[in-house]
């Protein structure tokens, strides 16, 4: 992936999915995480923002560079 020099952030899974709708797994999987205490770094964009306010309760997000 190509680097932008914009904001990064470090989500990682602090939540089971278990129990959960299966859209918001889907979610999770889309974020690459489908396993607990999986982190990911990720762009800072709007679309990616949606996907972790849709399953914010499941997730610990820190901002990074």
């Amino acid at each position: 992936m190509p680097e932008t020099g914009g904001k990064r952030l470090r989500v990682t899974q602090i939540g089971s999915p278990i129990g959960r709708k299966k859209d918001q797994r889907a979610t999770l999987v889309g974020l690459g995480l489908n396993k607990m205490r999986r982190t990911r770094e990720l762009e800072d964009t709007p679309a990616v923002r949606g996907m972790i306010g849709k399953v914010r309760h499941l997730l610990r997000v820190e901002e990074i560079g």
